[in-house]
């Protein structure tokens, strides 16, 4: 059950919030498993779940912006696949968790990210980064996407393909480090029509929202998405 809530909300994220409650999926499947074995159980439904957002909003793709962030996002990517296993799960959850809630409840300082020439590296980086450790890269990206003021569905498309892309480069450092070893392959057979429902439910409550309404779901998102990584270190 903890499964499906997860993936649920993930899709329904990806779709139709640009991924900011994608971050609940691991942390809830941690509370039953290892966090190896849950993020290996994940990946494979997130690049499901990518491929369709992709098909949801192709023509809507900003590439000036996906350009300028995909170099970070694979670095990120190689760094984390050098540190997992090394850092705790609380210490990593901690600080990703602060810098969302500081910077969702400091609008001021998102507007200014924009205006900072290495804002789109150095959180696409930490998006990259988290997502290889914690599956948690939507908070960061969404930090600077949010300063950037996009139309709705080309923050949605740009965002997919950014996270489509880096859950692929994923499969390298996750079979080199042996995140597979104790996958239950039939557990991702049973939640991949959850995870398309989601998708598909995300994307039905996008077209019922207006772009303000959404920049306020977003900050939302970002928000509760920080107080869940922050959670496990107040209550280690």
């Amino acid at each position: 059950m903890l499964a499906v809530l997860g993936v649920l909300l993930t899709g329904i994220s990806k779709s139709g919030f640009a991924g900011g409650a994608g971050v609940v999926a691991v942390p809830l499947l941690a509370l039953v498993m290892p966090v190896a074995q849950a993020t290996a159980l994940v990946l494979p439904l997130l690049l499901v779940m990518d491929a369709r957002s992709i098909s949801y909003y192709l023509r809507h793709i900003n590439k000036a912006i996906l350009w300028r962030i995909i170099p970070g996002a694979i670095a990120g990517i190689a760094a984390g696949g050098l540190l997992l296993g090394v850092f705790s799960d609380a210490v990593l959850s901690g600080i990703l968790g602060v810098l969302c809630v500081v910077f969702a409840v400091w609008q001021s300082i998102a507007s200014r990210l924009a205006k900072w020439r290495g804002a789109g590296w150095f959180w696409s980086v930490s998006s990259g980064l988290s997502s290889t450790l914690l599956h948690a890269g939507g908070p960061p990206i969404n930090i600077y996407m949010l300063s950037l003021r996009l139309p709705k569905l080309q923050w949605l498309a740009t965002t997919a393909v950014f996270f489509g892309v880096m859950n692929v480069v994923k499969i390298i450092p996750y079979t080199l480090n042996g995140q597979w070893a104790g996958t239950m392959w039939w557990q991702v057979l049973l939640l991949l029509p959850v995870a398309l429902f989601g998708v598909f439910l995300g994307k039905r409550l996008q077209e019922r929202i207006s772009e303000q309404w959404f920049m306020r779901f977003c900050r939302l998102l970002l928000f509760g998405s920080g107080m869940l990584l922050i959670k496990p270190v107040l209550f280690a």
